[in-house]
């Protein structure tokens, strides 16, 4: 009877066992040092926090460490940074207001590149291309006095 119930103790912690430990690393975001540092500022030299060197840098580090142990999302850290530091300490802008101009403007201006290689493709296409490129036409012959005058020319290099 005792080894029944010790034997169904232990079964039933073999099968609680994973998901208990699941379901506390579900409750904990994994969230790393180098995830935060490739979207974070040093403010100070204002470089990415991954290759910034300035102690200003290791103190945000610090504070990084610290939010992770707590259990913070990326995103919180993010957000506990930018109130912190401001908003020079995100890597990239947030994409509203005149910071959208950093998302629009490139990509406007690659749709205008593209636009322009395919108009002066379609142009160039509907005038043949190199094939309807004039031929060069043969040189006139020399005249006998210009002839005479080039071989002189050319024997004088040959001395």
């Amino acid at each position: 009877m005792r080894y029944r119930r010790i034997a169904a103790l232990l079964t039933l912690g073999f099968l609680l066992g994973p998901s208990t430990a699941a379901l506390a690393s579900a409750t904990c975001p994994k969230t790393s040092l180098s995830d935060a540092e490739g979207q974070l500022m040093c403010v100070s030299c204002g470089v990415p926090l991954a290759i910034a060197e300035a102690p200003q840098a290791d103190g945000e580090r610090r504070l990084i460490n610290r939010l992770i142990a707590g259990c913070e999302s990326l995103s919180q850290i993010k957000q506990e940074m930018v109130a912190q530091y401001g908003p020079n300490v995100l890597s990239l802008p947030p994409a509203r207001g005149t910071n959208l101009a950093v998302y629009l403007v490139p990509a406007a201006a690659a749709a205008a590149a593209l636009v322009a290689i395919g108009l002066l493709l379609a142009r160039w296409r509907r005038r043949g291309g190199p094939a309807s490129a004039t031929p060069l036409q043969p040189a006139p012959p020399l005249s006998h006095a210009d002839a005479n005058r080039l071989d002189d020319e050319l024997a004088h290099f040959d001395r």
